[in-house]
């Protein structure tokens, strides 16, 4: 699914995503809890990148986690995205990034519902919704 990785500028960068965009995705920022445009959307389709429009996530998997953040139990195709350490903040956790633009996304956490126990927690700057896709 994930094809050659881009390679742009911050400058670059700049010019396509807005300033919350930009800090979330190439900043590796977090846009307050609850603020985000997705945390309580209910429609149905796949969620994208908002810098490459790589799809990641599908609703069909997106649950209320409470924690503030659009939630997901798993990804739409585990090669979309990449997992790395991060220990920023005096803390130890998984960050999740787009493979195929390295686009900062949120994080992974090991307190998710069934099937897989797991909570992708991502930022709703970071997300594209396209609606009535699957």
């Amino acid at each position: 699914m994930t094809e050659e990785k881009m390679q742009k500028t911050d400058e670059e960068w700049k010019k396509e995503l807005t300033p919350e965009q930009f800090e979330v995705l190439r900043k590796k920022g977090t846009e307050p809890p609850f603020s985000g445009k997705y945390v309580h959307e209910k429609g149905k389709g796949m969620y994208a990148c908002a810098a490459c429009g790589q799809e990641l996530f599908s609703s069909e998997t997106k649950y209320d986690s409470a924690s503030g953040w659009p939630s997901f139990w798993q990804a739409a195709d585990p090669d979309a995205v990449e997992l790395r350490p991060d220990t920023s903040n005096g803390m130890v956790r998984t960050e999740v990034v787009c493979k195929k633009c390295g686009g900062h996304l949120g994080h992974l956490f090991e307190d998710g519902p069934k099937p897989t126990g797991k909570r992708f927690c991502i930022n709703s700057a970071a997300l594209k919704l396209k609606d009535g896709e699957k």
